[in-house]
């Protein structure tokens, strides 16, 4: 299927990334087809591109040690992405790239590609698997042609050294309960790239992300809600954080959907702030650790 062509470029272990991509979904249709229930399907095949392809796509971009600096000198319009969206359906990953590298070209960042251009796609297959505009083969191969680009994109990024050097620390969780990771991968990664030591818990328990933060002494906590939660569940939690961090002066954000809402719920939970979207966040928290760091040089 395509696959011995690319292998020049991606390496040997392309077959079995695809098979890695592949078992999720073939379990999803499995399991709808002993029902046979069309609308099962579609819903569980959703959810995986959300809960575990799309985390993948950024993992393997994470995986590389290479560092970007935070910012987007080009943007990608909704119309290119929803072009874009149709090639992995009929293009090998190696001509995928060509794509790939033409936006590199005119000045998008790997943020930009990774946020903006391929992680939507992934979720385009995933509408189109729905309206019944492709099939299950169509599918794997479009995810696995994307993950593909994802890691070659990655290992050729350049690495920012002035960035790298940056002492600061941030952990990432989803709020404990919600079992949404897209968003906490999403933040860390761009944070890791932005020079920071970054670390993302996925579906921990209220205990064991107050554990972590009472261990190691980290500059930042952002917290992600994907979905609803009460303020005064968010607020305690929060209240239990600046009680146990190893860091006294620990800054704490939050996003998500319902804080993009209503952006003064970060003030009235006792967080230091939110952004609209990741690259927000990473300018928001170097303004935040770098005023606090100016701040102890000069009482000092």
């Amino acid at each position: 299927m395509g696959v011995s062509k690319a292998s020049g470029i991606f390496g040997a272990g392309s077959a079995a990334l695809r098979g890695v991509i592949a078992a999720p979904l073939e379990a999803v249709r499995r399991r709808a087809s002993a029902h046979n229930d069309r609308a099962a399907q579609s819903d569980q095949i959703n959810t995986v591109i959300e809960s575990e392809i799309i985390p993948r796509l950024l993992m393997a971009h994470a995986g590389s040690d290479m560092h970007t600096p935070g910012n987007r000198q080009r943007d990608i319009s909704p119309d290119e992405v929803r072009r874009f969206a149709m090639l992995p359906l009929r293009l090998e990953a190696a001509n995928l790239l060509a794509e790939v590298d033409g936006f590199i070209t005119s000045g998008a960042s790997v943020e930009t590609i990774c946020l903006d251009l391929l992680a939507p796609a992934a979720r385009r297959l995933g509408e189109m698997w729905e309206a019944d505009e492709c099939d299950f083969l169509d599918v794997t191969m479009g995810l696995w042609r994307l993950q593909e680009v994802m890691r070659e994109v990655s290992a050729r990024a350049p690495v920012d050294q002035s960035q790298a050097a940056l002492p600061h620390s941030a952990l990432f969780s989803p709020m404990p309960g919600d079992h949404h990771n897209f968003g906490t991968l999403m933040i860390e990664e761009v944070f890791a790239r932005g020079g920071w030591r970054s670390e993302a818990l996925i579906k921990p328990e209220r205990r064991e992300l107050l554990d972590r933060l009472a261990r190691q002494p980290f500059d930042v906590l952002g917290l992600t809600l994907s979905r609803d939660c009460p303020s005064a569940a968010l607020g305690n939690l929060i209240k239990a954080v600046r009680n146990v961090s190893a860091n006294p002066h620990i800054f704490v954000l939050v996003g998500g959907r319902m804080i993009n809402q209503n952006p003064d719920i970060a003030k009235e939970v006792g967080a230091d702030g939110t952004a609209a979207d990741a690259l927000g966040a990473l300018e928001f928290a170097n303004a935040l650790v770098g005023a606090s760091a100016s701040r102890a040089l000069n009482l000092g």
